[in-house]
C-alpha cells in the first residue's frame, strides 16, 4: 500500500493568510505530499477529526475562531485514534510560548519566517514518528491477540472462553434471563492424526473452527476448550435456541469434506448443550458438567448429533435412566 493511500503522505495546512497558505501548498506539493487546506482552526479540527484524517498537520498558531494550540488540545483528546504529527508555525519566539505550544500537544514548532528545508526535515521526522507509532500499535495488538486467542485455530483460547462463560453467568445473576453453552467435540479425531498425520489434523481443526465461527451470532463466543473440543457461549438464548445453534454448527461441519494437503477428510462433530434459565439457574461448573454429560450421550448414541443436557445430570442429582457410561475415547 502506498503512503498516499494509508494517509501518511497526506498533510493538512491550516493557515488563515492566503499567501502563506499558498506558499506552503507549493512546497509540500513539490515534495510529494497530498495537501489538504484549511483557512481557520475550526475547519482544521473538522478535517483532523474526520474518518480519513491526514497523519501530518502544519498549523498556524494564530487563526480566527480557534487557535492552533486549541486545535492541538482537541486532537489529543482522541487518544484512541491514529496518531497525528502536528507542527506549529508561529511568529512567537519566546521560550514560554514554545513551551505552551508543546504542552498543548504539538510535536514541534517553527518560527516565521520559516526555512523551507528545515520544514522538510521536520516533516521527515514526523513521518518516522508516525511510522514508529503504527509499528508499536501493531506489535501491541499482535501480543494482545496471541494472549487471548488459540494459536492454531484463531478462536478464543481456553482462558478467554471460560471468562466469557463466567461473565455471562454473572450477567444472568444480576439481570435474569437465560443463556446457553455448547460443547462440541470432533468425532474420531484421533484417527485423523494417526492415519493422516498431525499437519492434516491441524488443518481439520482450523477449518472446523472456521465453520463454527461462521455459524454463530455476532455476540456469541467460540473458543478452543482443549484438543479437538470447542466451547461456545450463547447469550440470551433458551434451550430451543441453543440447541438450534448447535445443530447449525453440526451441519456446517459435516456439510463438505475438509480439503487438506493429504486429501479430503470427512469430519463430523458431536455436541452437548446446556442452558441456565430463571427457572433453572446453573453456575458455570454445573453448566459444563451438564454439557459434558450431554456430549457423551451424543457420542454413545452414534455421534454426529446434538444432545440437550438435563438437570438430572447435574452433580449430586440422581442419574437419568439413559445416562451413558463414559468411554475412554470420544
Amino acid at each position: 500500500m502506498s503512503t498516499a493511500l494509508n494517509g501518511k503522505r497526506r498533510i493538512l495546512i491550516a493557515e488563515d493568510d492566503r499567501v502563506s497558505r499558498r506558499v506552503l501548498e507549493v512546497f509540500l506539493t513539490k515534495w510529494g505530499y497530498e495537501v489538504l487546506l484549511a483557512e481557520n482552526g475550526k475547519q482544521a479540527l473538522t478535517i483532523l477529526e474526520g474518518d480519513s484524517a491526514p497523519r501530518l498537520a502544519v498549523l498556524d498558531w494564530m487563526m480566527p475562531g480557534m487557535e492552533g494550540v486549541q486545535v492541538c488540545r482537541r486532537v489529543r483528546e482522541h487518544a484512541d485514534r491514529p496518531y497525528i504529527y502536528i507542527l506549529l508555525l508561529t511568529a512567537r519566539s519566546q521560550k514560554e510560548d514554545m513551551l505552551a505550544g508543546l504542552d498543548s500537544g504539538a510535536d514541534d514548532y517553527l518560527t516565521k519566517p520559516f526555512d523551507a528545508q528545515e520544514l522538510r526535515a521536520r516533516l521527515h521526522v514526523g513521518e518516522r514518528i508516525v511510522d514508529l507509532q503504527d509499528q508499536l500499535i501493531d506489535a501491541r495488538d499482535q501480543l494482545r491477540f496471541r494472549a487471548t486467542h488459540d494459536a492454531l485455530t484463531g478462536v478464543a483460547n481456553r482462558g478467554v472462553i471460560l471468562d466469557a462463560l463466567r461473565r455471562e453467568w454473572a450477567r444472568q445473576v444480576r439481570e435474569g434471563g437465560s443463556f446457553g453453552i455448547v460443547l462440541a467435540d470432533l468425532d474420531h479425531f484421533k484417527n485423523v492424526n494417526d492415519t493422516r498425520g498431525h499437519l492434516c489434523g491441524d488443518a481439520v481443526l482450523q477449518e472446523a473452527a472456521h465453520r463454527m465461527s461462521a455459524s454463530i451470532r455476532a455476540y456469541d463466543t467460540v473458543g478452543r476448550y482443549g484438543g479437538e473440543e470447542f466451547l461456545i457461549v450463547v447469550p440470551a438464548s433458551d434451550s430451543l435456541g441453543t440447541l438450534g445453534l448447535a445443530e447449525r454448527i453440526r451441519l456446517a461441519i459435516a456439510a463438505t469434506p475438509v480439503a487438506t494437503k493429504s486429501g479430503e477428510v470427512y469430519v463430523t462433530a458431536s455436541l452437548g448443550v446446556a442452558v441456565s434459565s430463571n427457572a433453572q439457574p446453573f453456575d458455570p461448573q454445573t453448566l459444563l458438567q451438564l454439557a459434558d454429560e450431554a456430549l457423551y450421550r451424543a457420542k454413545d448414541h452414534g455421534r454426529n448429533r446434538s444432545e440437550l443436557g438435563t438437570p438430572m445430570e447435574a452433580p449430586g442429582a440422581e442419574p437419568a435412566q439413559d445416562a451413558p457410561v463414559k468411554s475412554g475415547s470420544r
